[in-house]
């Protein structure tokens, strides 16, 4: 990942991030630390569409637990004894 100094974004305005940017994300540095790290919009897009579709998996996931049996109803309270976390 490509890396700029918030001091040369600070000089420069954001045109300092337009090369890099066709590159992939760039890490701003600030204080000899990444501190920020900025994408074009459509890879934060993307990453977006990941998220979400990610979240739909593992509903999915839990929903197909559900059907098939491998899901059981308790309180907290039970799932503590039954797992031997009781003082």
């Amino acid at each position: 990942m490509k890396t700029i100094p918030a001091q040369e974004i600070k000089r420069r305005g954001l045109s300092a991030l337009d090369k890099d940017l066709k590159e992939g994300a760039v890490h701003v540095i600030k204080n000899n630390r990444p501190q920020y790290v900025v994408l074009s919009e459509a890879r934060y897009q993307e990453f977006l569409a990941a998220e979400e579709e990610a979240h739909y998996a593992r509903v999915r996931e839990s929903l197909e637990d559900v059907k098939a049996g491998r899901v059981r109803r308790g309180s907290a309270k039970d799932l503590i004894k039954e797992l031997g976390l009781e003082d």
